[in-house]
């Protein structure tokens, strides 16, 4: 019997000593970003020179190179993209590109690109029957969500068709909202997740029932111990690391860490030394979350700091002004990286130690010019070069240098783009949607959100004029219950489906005529490739994303193959999430400190976060008419009783843009 071939370790590389740390520890492959479309803009990233001489060296230890060009592609960048990708392709040689927008993969093929595409977990494939539709765009490795526990995942395996592998989180930063599904920084002014940029409102403090508290920071995934589980499930062929933005202190102990616990998953000492560069590796608290179904925990802990790194003391007033103390809880060794304080509060700054400090010692601290930070500001070790560390990546340092520089060739590659449709003459639609319609008020087409909590109240008897609304996350544990609603509606004449992926093709019935299918603007379409993409797998038209400025906006529909929508009214929210912190209650508000007020609601069992102000495109709506847009909806959201509706609107991205 052939012994099942163990999943890579994959590591996480944001600068280039990261990237080697992750050789230096044992990483089968390593995954980065380029200096563009990278959804770690914050992240030191790399240039296509830079990264070919890290791959270079990385592929003569059989270390695989991944490269995420995983941010949402605009409407005018694909030539832009598709240049950087036929660069990265003649210089770097990746082995796989991480994608999340259909765009990108469309274009990677157009550039000549021929090697693996992966799809990012900012795709959100959340259920099983998902992964059947994948072949036709030319995926073969799908990242899992972070929320699922051990049995979804091995749900997922056991529907992962042939030539389709699959990807789990195993350490790293959690994210409050489902990935793919936060809207909350871009919401907020333009910084969107889905283009590298969030601002991490979720890390803040917030004012709930009279108590303040970090509500929505979730502590780090941590396994450790429990990836043995994994094991177990051969279609998971990787081990993902979180954490592009950590320096390589991190990155090598984590590496090192899961290397054990794979390689040596039954030796208790391996396990106990696997822990310990764990509690090393400079991160956040650790849970594991939803991994074990029998007993999950929520990984918001509003008692337990949140804060990257090692406390490594709290600090005291000095004798000079502006001077500060830390007594010291860790030993500290030049060229440590503290920071001071929290870095979700304004003031905190990096500090560079340069000199030996003993465990319990103290270390002086100089601020100029500066009043705070106050006394008792807590100081945490986030980053370490340590000499054996640097002893390991000498000899890969020196290796890099040595690899002669290729000469760069401009890439002159144009996208060819999908033929746009004729534009439409006809008066567009309006379209309200409901989660609790009256019926006996809607004479024309309305839109309703499909629940399975509140079957019983869908207008079935009206299944052919409904646009019927998919939630943009649909779980493993729910998907046979929307399998059979879904299958009513149709059986019913239901016609018009507004998708929440482009993966939820495969939730209905094998023999269903007659439905269109539209993506919804929670698919996160804005470009004309994916519109082609969505053309050719069978979709009708689709919703664009709202996140786009009102320059995008206007000129999208020129270039559709897909009749579009758009929300230009009604209540957007910042976030999906699968779990809510004990101490919110839904419909309540929670309100930052800048007096935004937010509310949870759960629908099936994901959690809604909404804000208390609605989007309102409405002054532009003749605008977006003249450009071609067909259906415009209006999101009716019920607004709780005991949350105050706030004069403002929002114009989303209109204005400030999306950088």
């Amino acid at each position: 019997m052939t012994e099942a071939k163990k999943p890579e370790i994959l590591a996480p590389a944001g600068d280039p000593y990261s990237f080697m740390a992750a050789v230096a520890a044992g990483a089968d492959a390593v995954y980065c970003g380029l200096k563009h479309f990278s959804a770690r803009m914050l992240a030191r990233n790399f240039s296509t020179s830079e990264l070919a001489a890290l791959a270079e060296v990385a592929r003569a230890r059989n270390v695989r190179t991944y490269v995420a060009i995983n941010t949402l592609l605009k409407p005018d960048e694909a030539d832009k993209a598709g240049r950087l990708i036929a660069r990265l392709t003649e210089d770097v040689g990746p082995d796989a590109l991480i994608v999340q927008d259909l765009g990108v993969a469309a274009v990677a093929r157009q550039a000549g690109y021929k090697g693996e595409l992966h799809l990012s977990t900012l795709a959100n494939v959340s259920s099983p029957t998902g992964l059947s539709t994948l072949a036709q765009f030319s995926i073969c490795r799908v990242v899992l969500p972070r929320e699922l526990s051990v049995d979804e995942m091995r749900e997922m395996a056991e529907a992962a068709p042939e030539g389709l592998s699959l990807e789990a989180f195993i350490h790293g930063a959690l994210c409050y909202n489902v990935s793919g599904r936060c809207y909350w920084s871009s919401y907020l002014g333009g910084k969107s997740g889905l283009r590298g940029r969030c601002v991490q409102p979720c890390r803040r403090i917030y004012d709930h029932r009279g108590q303040k508290g970090r509500y929505f920071s979730c502590q780090d995934l941590s396994l450790d111990v429990l990836t043995k589980a994994l094991l177990t499930i051969p279609k998971i062929t990787a081990w993902k690391i979180e954490g592009r933005k950590k320096g390589p202190h991190y990155v090598y102990h984590t590496v090192a860490a899961y290397k054990l616990l794979r390689d040596a998953a039954d030796d208790p000492t391996a396990k106990k030394m696997a822990v310990g560069f764990l509690e090393q590796a400079l991160g956040r608290p650790g849970t594991n979350y939803n991994f074990l179904p029998q007993r999950p925990k929520n990984p918001i802990d509003t008692k337990e700091r949140t804060g990257s790194g090692l406390p490594a003391g709290k600090l005291s007033r000095g004798i000079k002004f502006g001077q500060w103390n830390l007594s010291t809880r860790v030993a500290l060794m030049p060229g440590d990286l503290l920071r001071v304080g929290f870095e979700d509060e304004p003031g905190h700054r990096i500090v560079k130690v340069t000199r030996t400090v003993p465990k319990g010692g103290r270390l002086t601290l100089t601020f100029e010019n500066e009043t705070r930070p106050e006394s008792g500001i807590p100081v945490f070790l986030i980053d370490r070069r340590d000499p054996a560390l640097m002893a390991k990546i000498g000899p890969l340092e020196s290796a890099v240098a040595k690899v002669t520089p290729r000469e760069a060739k401009p890439s002159e590659f144009v996208a060819r783009l999908p033929k746009p449709a004729k534009p439409a003459r006809i008066e567009p639609l309006s379209l309200s949607v409901w989660r609790h319609p009256d019926v006996r008020k809607e004479n024309g087409p309305f839109g309703v959100w499909v629940s399975t909590n509140r079957a019983h109240n869908l207008p079935l008897g009206r299944a052919a004029t409904v646009w019927w609304w998919l939630p943009p996350v649909i779980w493993p544990d729910e998907e046979s219950e929307f399998v059979s609603l879904i299958a009513a509606i149709v059986s019913r004449g239901g016609k018009r489906f507004v998708l929440g992926a482009p993966w939820q093709t495969a939730l209905f019935p094998k023999d269903a005529k007659g439905v269109d299918f539209w993506a919804g603007p929670f698919c996160n379409i804005a470009n004309p490739l994916a519109l082609g993409e969505l053309a050719r797998a069978g979709f009708y038209g689709a919703f664009v994303s709202p996140e786009l400025s009102g320059e995008d906006l206007v000129n999208l529909p020129r270039v559709s193959p897909l009749p579009l929508g758009i929300v230009h009214k009604g209540a957007w929210p910042l976030g999906l999430s699968r779990v809510l912190s004990g101490e919110v209650k839904t419909c309540l508000p929670v309100v930052s400190p800048k007096d935004e007020s937010l509310w949870a609601v759960k629908y099936d069992r994901t959690y809604w976060l909404y804000a208390n102000w609605e989007i309102d495109l409405y002054k532009y709506r003749d605008a977006l008419t003249r450009a071609g847009y067909v259906v415009f909806a209006d999101l009716r959201e019920p607004l709780p009783k005991e949350l105050p509706r706030r004069e403002r609107t929002s114009h989303f991205n209109w204005d400030v843009g999306l950088l």
